[in-house]
């Protein structure tokens, strides 16, 4: 391996930055943050593109979908936010009865799989541990 080396340093949020993901075709970055904003950067020019406020809690997750185009984020809001990457402009949203941790889109499909911090149906003291996945026929999107 070559000798790795900081090549930049953005000031990209007020906040600590909490996430961040490269999206598949590599023209987009995103990052997520304390202060509840996604910000959405230019790969080649380092630059911020765009922001997303539709969060009110600390962004805890990011995905991009396969084909670079959706953007879905998460935080403890009750909802994961799923945008156009383009213009920003929110797609839909998932309602979630907890706060989602982590959400990761299917690599070939329109399929999103996402992890709340779920209590057992029974147990209320009891983490439940389910995964759900959104994006199937069925779902009412």
């Amino acid at each position: 391996y070559t000798d790795l080396k900081l090549q930049h340093t953005l000031n990209a949020h007020p906040a600590n930055c909490i996430c961040i993901e490269f999206d598949p075709k590599g023209k987009y970055f995103a990052t997520g943050s304390a202060d509840a904003l996604v910000s959405i950067w230019d790969v080649a020019e380092l630059a911020c593109v765009r922001t997303l406020s539709r969060l009110e809690w600390p962004v805890r997750t990011l995905s991009f979908s396969h084909d670079g185009k959706m953007l879905a984020s998460a935080s403890e809001d009750l909802i994961i936010d799923i945008a156009e990457v383009d213009s920003g402009e929110k797609i839909t949203e998932i309602t979630c009865e907890a706060p989602t941790f982590t959400v990761a889109w299917h690599p070939k499909r329109p399929l999103l799989a996402y992890a709340c911090d779920d209590r057992d149906t029974y147990d209320r003291n009891r983490d439940a541990g389910t995964v759900k996945v959104f994006g199937f026929p069925s779902d009412n999107s």
